[in-house]
């Protein structure tokens, strides 16, 4: 395991954790945009327990390799998701702040391999 693949296991990690407490203690600059791009309410508990799982999932994969490559995937799709909701939103400014928090768990898969 190299050390660039812990550093950005745990980057993405702490990144996609930060997310998801932002979803959790209703931050305005996270839920503000979700209902902007016409999210519904009912979801973003589960999108935040999403986010919450992906990141304890890369920190499991730094015991357990097949579990981090597996939440890295997730976090990914789910990134690309998001950017496909801020995309069908018409809210093209933001489309590089989901790009961002997939960043460093599209890493740590290449860095997997």
């Amino acid at each position: 395991m190299s050390t660039a693949y812990v550093v950005v296991t745990v980057l993405g990690a702490v990144m996609a954790g930060f997310s998801a407490a932002s979803v959790f203690l209703g931050a305005e600059w996270t839920v503000k945009p979700l209902a902007d791009y016409g999210v519904p309410r009912s979801w973003w508990p589960w999108l935040g327990a999403a986010k919450a799982a992906g990141a304890v999932g890369l920190l499991a994969g730094l015991f357990v390799p097949v579990i981090g490559a597996t939440a890295a995937a997730g976090l990914v799709l789910y990134f690309l998701g998001a950017v496909v909701t801020v995309l069908r939103a018409r809210w093209f400014s933001h489309v590089p702040f989901p790009l961002l928090y997939a960043a460093p768990a599209a890493a740590s898969l290449v860095l997997w391999f």
